[in-house]
């Protein structure tokens, strides 16, 4: 009986072989960059693709920029005037991420549910 079991535990060059070009192409699938068709492994890390990181970053600046000088602004205003100040365009998704990244970094400050202010730096 133990040698019979042995033998089934005994695996084929092809069986491998299938395995690995199973995991290639799940891989594959998992880690391309819809934008670039480029395998990116930050994405099975963080869920985000670089050109996603790099977009919400560029978003995030423009932001900063919109609000100087304001008291604060609403987040539909702000939504607005980003985006027909963006060439590229931007989804309500990337926009409320890129706000979500400012919020956790310190660098705004939600007042209520629909107004959104820099943060004010201390002297």
């Amino acid at each position: 009986w133990y040698q019979r079991r042995v033998r089934e535990a005994v695996v084929s060059t092809q069986s491998t072989g299938e395995a690995n070009r199973l995991y290639k192409e799940a891989l594959k699938q998992a880690a391309t960059d819809p934008k670039t068709g480029q395998i990116d492994m930050e994405i099975l890390m963080t869920g985000l693709s670089a050109t996603s990181r790099a977009k919400s970053a560029e978003l995030g600046k423009l932001i900063l920029q919109n609000l100087q000088g304001k008291k604060s602004m609403k987040m539909g205003e702000l939504y607005d005037t980003c985006r027909s100040a963006h060439k590229d365009g931007f989804t309500q998704t990337q926009y409320e991420m890129a706000v979500r990244d400012l919020l956790e970094e310190g660098k705004v400050i939600q007042t209520s549910n629909r107004h959104i202010r820099l943060k004010e730096l201390s002297a």
